[in-house]
């Protein structure tokens, strides 16, 4: 069924409102700013760290109790190795305590760390990364998350947004605008392919190139980081997996990963040194075959 354009018009007073309430919470999201990222970008984070470390972990424990926990010691014990690593040169300003490390037995290609001191590393992930500095590489970007306070940006972003959409969704009630749930699409639509997921990516790039600098000073090399993201695009065309377009995603393709990884290889080269390596061996039954 066609709309006439009567139907859909606004009257500019009408749109002039909601143009404010929404380009009032982009402006937040994208200028204002309570703390600074380590790469100098402006930051908003609504929530304390003692707020986000009790969520982060509350989401732990739940998700202990709803996942399987790996009980094999070799692979725990390499785990547990690289993220000893990797944690030592946290700033304190992220986490002050004991970091906690679970391995998941799963299938998943998967890592994260949370707010509070927490890594879950899924058995998955170990199938594609072939040593200690890949995987150094993997909790080193999830662990650079939780540096660049990430989850904070997240979840103010989302308050933020929804926020500017409550605004809009009144001023169209209160001028009894028809086909209000099709402009409310629309605006939500705005807001997540212009909004946030730009947003996500940013994080995401910046928890790489956090990630590469923090697994170089923990001893790991850090060119490790471009050969795993060699390694998921091949693990996602040989499983068939089609991605979609990078502006219509919360991460970054990996062609683009790869890029600014090796042009940032030259300045993380600098914090490495061979003489800081650990000896995390992977279990031989996990090594991928040639």
């Amino acid at each position: 069924m066609q709309l006439s354009l009567s139907k859909l018009s606004l009257s500019k007073r009408t749109l002039s409102k909601i143009s404010i309430a929404v380009a009032l919470c982009c402006s937040v999201i994208g200028l204002t700013a309570c703390t600074t990222s380590s790469m100098g970008r402006n930051q908003i984070t609504l929530f304390s760290s003692s707020e986000l470390g009790k969520m982060g972990a509350a989401s732990f424990e739940e998700m202990k109790k709803k996942e399987a926990i790996s009980q094999d010691k070799a692979t725990n014990q390499f785990v547990q190795c690289v993220a000893n690593a990797i944690t030592k040169n946290v700033p304190k300003s992220a986490h002050q305590g004991e970091w906690e490390v679970v391995v998941f037995d799963s299938d998943q290609i998967n890592a994260f760390a949370l707010p509070g001191g927490k890594i879950g590393v899924y058995t998955g992930i170990l199938n594609v990364t072939e040593n200690q500095d890949q995987l150094g590489a993997i909790i080193g970007h999830e662990v650079g998350h939780v540096i660049e306070h990430h989850s904070n940006e997240r979840l103010s972003s989302s308050q933020l947004s929804q926020t500017g959409l409550s605004v809009a969704a009144a001023i169209l009630q209160s001028q009894e605008v028809d086909n209000q749930n099709m402009w409310m699409a629309g605006l939500g639509l705005g807001l997540q392919y212009g909004v946030l997921m730009p947003y996500g990516r940013v994080h995401e790039s910046e928890a790489d190139i956090v990630g590469q600098e923090l697994m170089a000073r923990s001893g790991f090399a850090p060119e490790a980081s471009i050969k795993l993201w060699q390694n998921m695009e091949k693990a996602s065309k040989s499983k068939g997996q089609s991605t979609p377009p990078e502006f219509m995603s919360t991460h970054p393709s990996n062609q683009t990963r790869i890029a600014k990884l090796t042009e940032h290889l030259a300045i993380s080269k600098n914090y490495y040194h061979v003489s800081n390596t650990p000896d995390c061996v992977k279990p031989k039954f996990m090594r991928k075959q040639d």
